[in-house]
């Protein structure tokens, strides 16, 4: 059986009028090149984009280093000043037995008692050796207790404390007086004024009776958290010294030995006691 094929041509179709070219159709060169350019024109604005986000990037770098070294200061200064506080807390309760940590203390710290005015971290060492020294001839047993320490501010340190002593002349009896420590401290939490004031004294006569004596220390002492220093008391019990007053002339004295003379009012100011 014979078939009996179609003769196939391999000439293209004629193009119709009315036939449209195919969407696979790939465009012709010059559609493709404005297709190209519209792209690259589209592609501008993220290239300025970028522009921008590079010069604002140093800006904010230096932003964020200021923000990181605002940061490790405020750190230092917590760091410090609770070191500060641990410190304090540690070394006055013992300060007639060993030395201090000079750590938390500025190299110009300024030391103010009612009288007197000393600078400087080589005086405040030698007024602390003094204490210990003098203190340990003048009084048999010498010691303070510290009763509390708070902070009024972020930046000052109180500290509420009674000094207690026995005199080693037979004569004298057990005295005693409070007093309040204030310390400040700089925006790297280090001490820069140590300042001594409200003081409160409590110097027994020679001759007392008890009831007389703890009417005496109601009066010395009063139930205030804002003691007083009460001169007139001193006025009264006589003429002469006693072991406080030579302590204090004793420290004084080892600073002028040494060639640091304090700024402020001089012995003459100190009342004495019998």
């Amino acid at each position: 059986m014979a078939f009996l094929l179609p003769k196939i041509s391999t000439t293209p179709p004629p193009h119709h009028p009315n036939n449209k070219p195919s969407q696979n159709a790939p465009p012709p060169p010059r559609a493709l090149h404005q297709q190209q350019r519209l792209l690259a024109k589209l592609d501008l604005p993220p290239l300025r984009e970028s522009a921008a986000q590079d010069k604002a990037a140093p800006a904010a770098r230096a932003q964020d280093r200021q923000e990181r070294e605002r940061k490790e200061r405020r750190d230092e200064f917590y760091l410090n000043l609770g070191m500060a506080v641990r410190t304090l807390r540690e070394d006055i309760p013992s300060i007639f037995s060993k030395d201090l940590n000079y750590d938390i203390y500025r190299e110009d710290i300024t030391f103010i008692d009612p009288l007197n005015t000393f600078q400087g971290i080589d005086n405040y060492r030698l007024i602390f050796w003094a204490l210990r020294f003098h203190g340990r001839i003048l009084f048999k047993e010498i010691s303070i207790e510290v009763f509390r320490v708070w902070q009024p501010s972020e930046n000052s340190i109180l500290i509420r404390w009674e000094l207690q002593g026995v005199p080693r002349v037979l004569w004298e009896a057990r005295g005693r007086f409070q007093g309040t420590s204030r310390y400040r401290v700089d925006r790297n939490g280090k001490i820069y004024e140590h300042k001594v004031d409200n003081l409160a004294f409590n110097f027994p006569r020679t001759v007392m009776r008890p009831a007389t004596m703890l009417d005496l220390v109601g009066v010395a002492c009063p139930t205030s958290p804002n003691l007083t220093f009460r001169w007139d008391l001193l006025e009264d019990s006589g003429s002469g010294s006693c072991p406080w007053i030579e302590l204090y002339r004793a420290v004084r004295g080892t600073l002028e030995q040494e060639g640091h003379i304090p700024m402020g009012v001089g012995l003459e100011g100190l009342v004495t006691c019998s």
